[in-house]
């Protein structure tokens, strides 16, 4: 299964911070993703600029597709950037991951995603879009869409008007399954209506975590994943340290979280759906598939950033090979 992602192109600046005093001073509300101006985005990095950090390109899906890239899997992935230094890299570091790349370029700089870690890894998220925000899906061919049997999209597109629930009805023309993740709370609370009437339209597999299952059902997530499932076709619900659901129907499983002490929850989601998406890609079984998606999580909360290390991926093909056998 050729797996195609579209997401938002965005530098991530990781930050460690010494408390979350930090974030009272920022007026920012921890484990959250809150949008800012370019001049907040400067502002927020400058007076913390003392503070331990490191840079990639990231974006949700972006690091979902260079996960599958890593795993032997067939996968590209469309993204806007600027015509800056930032975007040349972001474009060149999706090339060496083996993601196959379809970038549309806007004059200016690049988007960027702040990332405010808390000691207890909680990290909360201060996100320039700059021309990330104005891809569209007249950008996107059919003959690339229909290139692709899955396309993944995340749920900070819904806001995007010319992009969201037109390359949704495009897929669904051309045959193309849907996958979404919710992304974050704020989305499904603002976006609930507009959630509700497109998922079961359009969506074949939706991705949240428990309080955007919970946002957008008004149910517990045991409840929400098979209120979810009536929906679509497969429902996960990921619950951190206490591992994800996954529903299809009237069946529901429970796998458990893999890896320790979170260091960093940064890509712990992004990782989830890479597993996951490509233990169906290769026929696995619904449980078979969380459980390859809980490694990948497992792996990336033990490392500051949203990537795995590159020495760490011989161990999880092992792993998975294990799973699979």
């Amino acid at each position: 299964m050729k797996i195609l992602g579209i997401g938002n192109a965005l530098l991530d600046v990781l930050l460690s911070l010494e408390t979350d005093h930090t974030l009272t001073v920022l007026n920012m509300q921890k484990g959250t993703m809150d949008l800012v101006s370019e001049e907040q985005m400067i502002a927020i990095q400058k007076a913390q600029s003392g503070l331990e950090r490191n840079q990639s390109p990231g974006g949700s899906v972006c690091n979902t597709m260079r996960a599958l890239a890593n795993l032997g899997a067939d996968s590209g992935y469309i993204g806007k950037v600027g015509t800056d230094e930032m975007g040349a890299s972001y474009e060149d570091a999706v090339k060496k991951a083996n993601v196959t790349p379809y970038f549309v370029h806007r004059e200016g700089i690049s988007g960027c995603c702040t990332v405010l870690i808390s000691p207890d890894g909680e990290r909360t998220m201060a996100t320039f879009l700059g021309p990330a925000e104005t891809l569209e899906a007249a950008d996107i061919s059919d003959e690339t869409l229909s290139s692709y049997d899955l396309v993944y999209i995340e749920g900070y597109l819904i806001s995007n008007e010319k992009l969201f629930l037109p390359i949704l009805e495009r897929a669904s023309k051309l045959g193309v399954k849907v996958a979404l993740d919710l992304s974050n709370f704020n989305i499904v609370k603002g976006f609930k209506e507009l959630l509700q009437e497109v998922i079961p339209r359009y969506v074949q597999i939706l991705f949240s975590n428990e309080s955007e299952a919970e946002a957008y059902t008004g149910l517990t997530a045991t409840e929400a994943v098979r209120k979810i499932s009536k929906e679509v076709e497969i429902s996960i619900v990921t619950l951190g340290k206490e591992g994800a659901l996954v529903g299809s129907g009237n069946e529901v499983i429970h796998v458990p979280a893999s890896g320790g002490q979170p260091i960093d929850t940064t890509g712990a989601g992004d990782n989830f759906a890479a597993g996951f998406l490509y233990g169906q890609s290769v026929g696995a079984s619904l449980e078979e598939s969380a459980k390859i998606g809980s490694i990948l999580a497992g792996h990336v909360i033990e490392v500051i950033g949203p990537q795995i290390p590159e020495e760490q991926w011989q161990q999880i093909k092992l792993k998975i090979s294990a799973i699979l056998a």
